[in-house]
């Protein structure tokens, strides 16, 4: 029996049930976090920001390839700098990516037109008498026959 590595978490991302993308496929880069740490800060390489390439993928499928390419662009970047260990902004950022391309490819369902019911329409246009009404009694009274 082979096993398929395309849903192992050690060497896959997986952004939802019907997508897994290798981590071969990702870029990873270490840097310096900003902002204030004093030594830590400016000495560790604790900010991780990883990269996808979503033309070259071949993780994708044409249409999810064409979705994220219109939606996201060719590359969809995520960083995290949020942790002062490494590992754990690689983790948080991997998350950040995958939410990133789960949200791309979301595909919102179409509007359907629906039509007020004869309850809302019945009610509109009682309130519309009341209101009219309401106004015409506020009017100076007309010395005229009407």
């Amino acid at each position: 029996m082979a096993a398929d590595d395309s849903d192992d978490p050690t060497t896959s991302l997986r952004v939802h049930r019907g997508l897994c993308i290798p981590y071969s496929e990702i870029t990873w880069r270490a840097t310096t976090s900003g902002g204030p740490g004093g030594q830590h800060a400016n000495r560790t390489l604790s900010r991780v920001e990883v990269q996808f390439d979503v033309a070259g993928s071949a993780a994708l499928g044409p249409r999810q390839r064409s979705r994220l390419l219109e939606r996201l662009g060719p590359t969809v970047r995520a960083s995290a700098s949020d942790s002062r260990s490494q590992s754990r902004n690689r983790q948080l950022a991997l998350e950040r990516l995958a939410t990133k391309l789960d949200v791309g490819l979301r595909v919102d369902p179409t509007r359907r037109p629906t039509k007020p019911t004869k309850g809302s329409k019945i009610r509109r246009v009682e309130d519309k008498r009341r209101r009219s009404e309401t106004k015409r009694q506020r009017r100076a009274p007309s010395d005229g026959d009407d």
